[in-house]
């Protein structure tokens, strides 16, 4: 008797862990990708910067690779939930966004919240993805 095929997978991002949490970076379930928080860790150290440039850019290389390790893209990006620790961090977390999302006519829907993150976290965003049929 042949097992059924998992319906849930989860997905890492090399290098960058959520230190002793059993949390994993994302989850695609059919043809959608879910991600956990995704933070500024550069995953070359598994640390985080000390700047919001840094983390920001950090940022958004650790969703692309989640976005290629779940088999999705950029472009497969319907949602972004946004958390800055200062609203002065905007300016370098819109510097990025606008790099990954450059048409105005082609960008996810976001939300931006100020929150007091933990750990040195100057930032963090969680993204929901679609892939087209």
């Amino acid at each position: 008797m042949s097992q059924a095929p998992r319906r849930k997978r989860s997905i890492e991002v090399e290098g960058v862990s959520h230190g002793t949490a059993p949390i994993p970076m994302g989850a695609r379930v059919g043809n959608m990708l879910f991600s956990s928080g995704i933070m500024g860790k550069d995953p070359a150290t598994d640390s985080l910067p000390a700047d919001a440039p840094a983390q920001a850019k950090f940022m958004f290389q650790n969703l692309r690779t989640l976005l290629r390790n779940g088999g999705v893209s950029l472009d497969d990006v319907v949602r972004v939930s946004a958390f800055v620790k200062h609203n002065d961090h905007r300016a370098a977390l819109n510097a990025e966004w606008l790099g990954c999302f450059p048409d105005p006519q082609d960008r996810p829907a976001r939300h931006t919240q100020v929150l007091d993150l933990p750990g040195g976290m100057l930032m963090q965003i969680e993204v929901v993805a679609v892939v087209a049929d």
